[in-house]
């Protein structure tokens, strides 16, 4: 199957997996395509605007059960690192107030 993912940027890639690939198999095609952490990829189908992914135990579902078609178009989002930080977030008018 040849399926075209977006990512938040706007930018259009093409990948290409096998008829049975499973949500994990696109991942790791995706990442290593991309150079991009497979692990941290949320994968949403255009069709129903619903994740395919919900953790590490639906990565094994196929592809073809999630309603993933020849030519179907997936955006690409990305999990929040779990840094353990420390550093608060800044809001605008903490920044504005100096």
């Amino acid at each position: 199957m040849r399926l075209v993912v977006e990512i938040l940027t706007g930018t259009l890639f093409y990948v290409h997996v096998g008829s049975d690939a499973t949500i994990g198999d696109l991942k790791r095609v995706i990442g290593s395509q991309q150079n991009l952490p497979h692990d941290r990829l949320i994968l949403i189908l255009d069709t129903n605007q619903s994740p395919m992914n919900g953790g590490d135990e639906e990565d094994g579902a196929s592809l073809s059960d999630c309603g993933v078609k020849d030519g179907s178009h997936i955006y690409l989002f990305f999990s929040p690192v779990d840094d353990d930080s420390t550093h608060p977030f800044l809001h605008n008018s903490d920044i504005l107030q100096g």
